[in-house]
């Protein structure tokens, strides 16, 4: 097996998204996503945010665990203008996937003052970062991969804003092995998945993965129509391939006046 370094892996991932159709954003920290955010959401929702406004969208987004972040992000957040009218935000468009503003950003630095993190790769939607890439040298073992984002998601996604908490999606690879799984308080490896195509062959090559599972409008879709927010539990759960494909089946039946979708 071909050795290639976790940094070149980063690289070559992010070059091959923005070849894709995502928008790049440089090396960062914790506070640019922030300003960033307030520029992709007068973007997505065509209006312009006063500082005051803004400062009520980040005091709400600051409140709740990841199952009321999730919840959060499915609805809209209202702020109240100076003239004393509400204006309804929009954080992520549920219905129209497609029209979500995607960017991808490497190496996002989150400190604080017990911890100081840096992401390998963070998918941005509408600003918010909703999908987090940990990778590792091509043949290392994927289970490190998980266990680094696990301590991510004890120690600092919770930091400063706290935008990490809107974490829909992981995504860990080692370059000729990759898995997806959902933000929850815990993470259980049992629960990462294989992406296949509708023939169930596996997709584990991480540009194959890529060119797949994270086209944008898939991907969206996954976040928007294929996380289940389990109210009784309080987690997300995420479709695997063949109840995803299942699911599409139905709804072209049905949609096409097939019959009842059996």
């Amino acid at each position: 097996m071909s050795t290639q370094s976790e940094l070149a892996m980063e690289k070559k991932l992010v070059e091959q998204l923005e070849r894709m159709g995502y928008e790049r954003v440089e090396k960062c920290n914790e506070a640019d996503l922030v300003k960033n955010l307030k520029v992709q959401l007068e973007k997505h929702n065509r209006i312009q945010l006063t500082s005051d406004e803004f400062e009520q969208i980040k005091d709400k987004l600051k409140k709740g665990d990841v199952f009321d972040k999730a919840r959060m992000l499915r609805g809209r957040i209202d702020v109240i203008g100076a003239d004393g009218m509400p204006k309804y935000i929009e954080l992520f468009s549920v219905k129209h996937w497609c029209q979500n503003l995607f960017q991808v950003a490497r190496q996002v630095t989150n400190r604080s003052a017990t911890d100081h993190s840096r992401y390998d790769v963070t998918i941005l939607m509408n600003g918010l970062p909703l999908v987090q890439i940990e990778l590792k040298a091509r043949g290392s073992d994927i289970r490190s991969a998980f266990d680094q984002i696990d301590r991510y998601r004890s120690k600092s996604y919770d930091n400063n804003s706290g935008l990490f908490g809107f974490i829909q999606l992981f995504i860990i690879s080692n370059g000729v092995n990759t898995r997806y799984f959902s933000n929850n308080q815990k993470l259980n490896f049992q629960f990462t998945f294989e992406w296949a195509n509708e023939d169930n062959q596996r997709i584990n090559r991480l540009d194959e993965f890529a060119e797949s599972f994270m086209e944008r409008c898939h991907l969206s879709k996954m976040i928007a129509r294929y996380i289940v927010l389990h109210e009784t539990s309080r987690n997300l759960m995420v479709l695997r391939p063949y109840q995803y494909y299942a699911v599409e089946r139905i709804l072209e039946r049905v949609g096409y006046g097939r019959g009842d979708g059996h």
